[in-house]
């Protein structure tokens, strides 16, 4: 099960939250819901390599807040903030909802050496580079397992070193219990395009267990 699931997705409403908080019925959700897939849509195609891990989208009455979790936060503001407000503009254009409704707000991640999506970006971006995939994995794990994570997993799929027939190679470093539910299990799929084809990679990142918080012992009669 746990390699037919999305390890995200099989976790949501237990130790994830949503990306996307909004409610609506009918006609109305499926309006959101491809309007959520087009900003998600520019913000990559805008933002390529620009280590953006989640985009988190809330919606109200008329307004609406994005919220852009990255490693990079330097290159997604730019000069004078000349890029974000760039984006922002095209993004009003694409929503349809200007001035103070629309909210984006540029939030730097902590550790990102264990973002799953930044991992993979930079695998892909080495592949795209003609680097040994082994050697890009094993420097990768490295990295991570440095940072604090409890196991990683990456895995290469395509005409990896330009051979004539595709091919998977996987690296693995700890732990990765894709089963266990109150395991943090970060997950990413980016494609390396390469001159010999497309080269998917994915990552898992396992960074410890989310435990219930104990409630407080009440005090002794």
């Amino acid at each position: 099960m746990g390699r037919k699931v999305h390890p995200i997705g099989f976790r949501l409403g237990i130790i994830k939250e949503w990306e996307s908080k909004w409610f609506a019925e009918g006609e109305e959700y499926a309006r959101l819901l491809i309007g959520d897939i087009k900003i998600r849509e520019l913000i990559r195609d805008r933002l390529v390599r620009a280590g953006v891990s989640r985009i988190e989208i809330q919606r109200f009455p008329k307004q609406i807040t994005i919220r852009l979790v990255t490693a990079k936060p330097g290159i997604v503001i730019g000069r004078k903030g000349a890029s974000v407000n760039a984006l922002k503009r095209d993004l009003e254009q694409l929503t349809g909802i200007t001035g103070k409704n629309l909210r984006l707000d540029v939030v730097e991640m902590e550790r990102p050496e264990i973002d799953a999506h930044v991992v993979a970006e930079d695998v892909a971006e080495q592949l795209e580079r003609r680097v040994s995939q082994k050697r890009v994995m094993r420097r990768a794990i490295q990295r991570a397992m440095r940072a604090g994570a409890k196991g990683i997993k990456i895995a290469c799929a395509g005409r990896l070193s330009g051979s004539e027939m595709a091919r998977r190679e996987w690296a693995r470093e700890g732990r990765v219990p894709l089963h266990t539910l109150r395991a943090d299990i970060d997950y990413a799929q980016v494609e390396a395009l390469t001159s010999f084809g497309r080269i998917g990679v994915k990552v898992w990142v396992y960074r410890g267990d989310v435990l219930p918080e104990r409630a407080e012992a009440s005090p002794s009669s």
